[in-house]
């Protein structure tokens, strides 16, 4: 595979870590601005070369996604079933290329006034299904609390929703 292409398939997408949560919250200078009960912290990584497109169908995705328990304690309900919140926080540090060296290269990372505009389509389409969010503060060192449930913890890469499951 060339290197190009292996670039494209593994920097060029966006990626998700999806944590069922009790309760999260994002500080910025000793000053909480997002906080939430129940519900998804959602970490989110905007590559060079996504889509407003792309961040609103992985925005369905995660509301959609099934991580909280029913009555008989599968995962049948998804955040907007159980009524959960959301807390959506920018990472850049998700896009990290640790394949040489011993510093992870952030070079796959959208540059911050690209994927701004791209993170808040994200927002926009969780909330246009239902889902109460908040928000980290886009660009600023952040504190992130958060008492992971279960814990569930589940990653997405929006190039992987292409590609077959194994089996």
């Amino acid at each position: 595979m060339s290197s190009l292409l292996w670039r494209r398939r593994y920097d060029s997408s966006m990626r998700i870590v999806l944590q069922r949560v009790s309760r999260a919250s994002v500080s910025v200078d000793g000053e909480i601005v997002g906080a939430i009960g129940g519900g998804l912290l959602v970490l989110v990584g905007v590559a060079e070369g996504d889509t407003e497109d792309e961040a609103r169908h992985l925005a369905r995705k995660c509301a959609e996604m099934r991580v909280f328990s029913d009555a008989e304690g599968r995962f049948n309900l998804s955040v907007m079933d159980t009524g959960g919140e959301a807390l959506v926080v920018s990472q850049f540090t998700l896009l990290a290329d640790v394949r040489r060296g011993r510093r992870p290269s952030f070079a796959g990372a959208a540059a911050p006034e690209v994927a701004e505009p791209i993170l808040e389509a994200f927002v926009e389409a969780m909330r246009d299904v239902g889902v109460r969010v908040d928000t980290g503060r886009f660009g600023a060192r952040m504190q992130v609390e958060i008492v992971n449930e279960g814990p569930v913890t589940i990653i997405v890469d929006s190039d992987a929703l292409d590609r077959p499951r194994h089996g």
